[in-house]
């Protein structure tokens, strides 16, 4: 499907500089456009990729100004962030990609299903008893939902998610391949012959609306109560969130990071990957965390930035990595300073 630049610029609310009437029917990165294509240039990193590309039509930032000439042909759509407005378009795009609908015959659903309208429940797919299911759905092949689950209006589960009883998961949510909802959270009590006894997890979770869950991640089911993940938070892939930890609104964390039972993360959370949360700890709204953190201790202070392991305030955390990058030195001068010493004081 084509669309022309005037077409663009007035979703984007954009300005036009080159051809108004160029069209585009595809999408590139920009070191890979080619003609017809819509690119966009957000990361300066990039900038000399605009000189070279082959796409028709380009989304840059407002003040934007090319150093060297451009590609004949390519034409402008100025915009205050390009990034965001590129996302525009893959909304768009994506929207306009025909969603499946109709429930395969070769699924399970129970009687005691309650079913919402304009579904997709593909092949191999087990609907468990008394589950709701809402308006327009996509459940891809291989999906299990267990006894009692609920799935709110527009959501999409995609292969081999497993949602295991009792959990409940808002609107318009995405659950991506592999992800397990409601497994047990690990309760173990030690018994005097050295053996554990496993502690019955008879909680759930809840997942609130347009909540992303990414790839294999697990998210536990609390051991009384709920593990609950709050609106609009994203989890990227290979994530473990353990049982009755509570994430705030807008909470975004990256890939392979673990939280422990029982912490609570507020909102507006940045952490980046492999970071991992000791159990009932408490983050403040708005911190970041930096990859590969140790986070042992609640971070109480709003706004603020950790990095390390134990995670500390992130300047200190930059001053004591300078020092220790310099450790070799240090040793070697606190040596020479120590022979010079015993030089100046005679044996005893």
């Amino acid at each position: 499907m084509e669309f022309s630049a005037r077409q663009i610029a007035e979703l984007l609310g954009g300005t036009i500089e080159g051809n108004k009437e160029v069209t585009v029917s595809s999408l590139s990165k920009i070191e890979e456009g080619v003609p017809g294509a819509l690119t966009f240039l957000a990361n300066p990193a990039y900038t000399n990729h605009i000189y070279t590309t082959g796409a028709s039509l380009a989304i840059v930032r407002n003040n934007f100004t090319p150093e060297k000439p451009l590609p004949e042909g390519l034409t402008l759509i100025r915009v205050e962030d390009p990034y965001n407005a590129f996302a525009t378009i893959l909304e768009l795009h994506a929207n306009m990609t025909a969603k499946k609908s109709g429930i395969s015959s070769q699924s399970f659903v129970s009687p005691s299903a309650t079913l919402g309208n304009n579904l997709y429940i593909g092949a191999f797919a087990y609907i468990g008893e008394n589950v709701e299911i809402g308006d327009g759905v996509q459940i891809y092949p291989q999906v299990y939902l267990g006894d009692n689950v609920k799935v709110g209006n527009g959501t999409t589960l995609y292969p081999g998610v497993r949602i295991y009883r009792d959990c409940v998961v808002g609107q318009n949510c995405t659950i991506h391949g592999g992800a397990v909802i409601g497994s047990d959270g690990f309760g173990f009590a030690p018994q005097d012959d050295k053996n554990y006894r496993k502690v019955p997890q008879v909680g759930n979770v809840i997942l609130e609306d347009n909540v992303e869950i990414g790839a294999n991640t697990t998210i536990d089911r609390a051991t009384i109560g709920s593990t609950i993940i709050h609106r609009g938070v994203k989890l990227d892939n290979l994530i473990q969130v353990a049982h009755n930890v509570e994430i705030g609104e807008n909470t975004v964390i990256a890939a392979q990071s673990g939280l422990s039972g029982s912490m609570k993360v507020g909102k507006n959370v940045m952490v980046g990957g492999q970071v991992g949360f000791v159990g009932h700890i408490y983050v403040a709204d708005n911190v970041k965390v930096g990859a590969r953190s140790g986070v042992e201790n609640s971070l109480t202070q709003e706004g603020g930035i950790f990095f390390g392991a134990p995670a500390i305030d992130a300047m200190r955390a930059r001053k004591n990595y300078v020092h220790w990058r310099n450790l070799d030195d240090i040793v070697r001068k606190l040596n020479t300073l120590e022979k010079q010493v015993k030089k100046l004081i005679p044996d005893e």
